[in-house]
């Protein structure tokens, strides 16, 4: 297989990267800003790198020839969003996962949905963040691709906890936080399953045992 991390730079990007590289034998295009400065390949024989940001249309469909498949590490711009599914639709790539975040659907209730709505501010620069990836969703839910939506919430890092736990779209979002390597480990396992359970859903993703009124690093 051939997957494109979109965001390669990021940290989840960076772990994703390191996880295929030791744990399969997939090939991987790394694609962020500035990408020969920010990152470094280990595998020449499997790893390429596309300088590019997700607004340059003709570099994503290079970047995306002979892919399988694509991991969008941020929708946090809904024009991106819009020229990236452009792009696949352009590259004949049907697969994307796509990371979110909680909130989009107002489905986080009690306390922690209060605190969370207070965090992002509605009328900040924040605030309208959330806007982005609210259109953002929208867009991918709505484009005729095999996507897998991951509303993520709150992130920390803590080494060897991989422990993730998943709600349905329509259902109360639970748990207040998630370890990036958690997601990392999420995004593999999805890339790996071969039922369809992950396709055309959007999930929550949390850590189990956190449904407190925030996160435990506030």
């Amino acid at each position: 297989m051939k997957i494109l991390i979109l965001g390669a730079a990021g940290q989840i990007g960076q772990m994703l990267t390191n996880e295929l590289l030791n744990k399969t034998d997939h090939s991987i295009v790394l694609y962020a800003r500035n990408g020969h400065e920010r990152l470094t390949i280990t595998d020449d024989s499997r790893e390429v790198i596309f300088d590019g940001n997700f607004k340059d249309k003709n570099m994503l469909i290079e970047a995306m020839k002979n892919v399988d498949l694509v991991y969008v590490n941020d929708m946090g711009d809904e024009n991106s969003t819009k020229t990236i599914i452009d792009a696949m639709k352009v590259a004949r790539v049907t697969r994307v996962i796509a990371a979110s975040v909680l909130g989009i659907y107002d489905e986080v209730p009690g306390a922690f949905g209060v605190w969370n709505n207070k965090m992002i501010g509605v009328d900040s620069s924040v605030g309208s963040r959330m806007k982005s990836q609210i259109e953002s969703a929208r867009l991918i839910e709505n484009s005729n691709l095999n996507y897998t939506l991951l509303r993520i919430t709150w992130l920390y890092n803590q080494e060897g906890n991989t422990r993730y736990m998943l709600t349905q779209k329509g259902e109360p979002f639970k748990g207040t936080q998630v370890t990036r390597q958690a997601v990392t480990q999420l995004i593999m396992d999805i890339i790996e399953e071969k039922s369809d359970q992950y396709l055309k859903v959007s999930i929550g993703v949390s850590e189990p045992d956190t449904d407190w009124d925030k996160p435990s690093f506030y």
